[in-house]
């Protein structure tokens, strides 16, 4: 059985990827339904920060801390320093990676602060992103810092 959660961001990602973006997604989910959907849009809004992650955390909106501390976040690829900071500063206790074959973010930090981690191992979260990768290796490495 497909995880709908995860699906969802992949969605995101495609999404990203056919605005001519980077595509990675993210859903957020409280009490099993998704509050906050989004994907890299650092291209589309000229924007130094959104991420997946990032975005989905916007469109979530303003909420209080206790409703961040029982939610799961979902990201098609394994978090950066600036999103698992995020994560880190709403207490979110636990994520769903779809993969980080392409990218290894921050886990090793998550980890060590409690954070829950699944790893998806998702193929076709690793095939976009490869392909992405492969497409435009300027972008990605913009994207990520270097």
């Amino acid at each position: 059985m497909r995880d709908k959660f995860l699906q969802a961001a992949i969605n995101e990602a495609r999404k990203g990827y056919e605005e001519g973006g980077i595509p990675i997604g993210s859903v957020i989910v409280y009490k099993n339904e998704i509050i906050g959907r989004g994907h890299n849009k650092r291209v589309q809004k000229g924007s130094a920060i959104l991420h997946g992650e990032m975005d989905a955390l916007e469109n979530t909106g303003r909420l209080k801390a206790s409703v961040y501390k029982e939610c799961t976040l979902y990201t098609t690829l394994s978090p950066c320093s600036m999103c698992s900071g995020t994560i880190l500063l709403y207490g979110i206790p636990k994520i769903v990676i779809g993969e980080n074959q392409t990218f290894m973010g921050e886990e090793a930090l998550l980890e060590s602060k409690g954070v829950e981690i699944i790893h998806a191992n998702n193929k076709e979260c690793q095939d976009l992103m490869t392909k992405f990768i492969k497409e435009q290796p300027e972008l990605w490495n913009e994207d990520i810092g270097e």
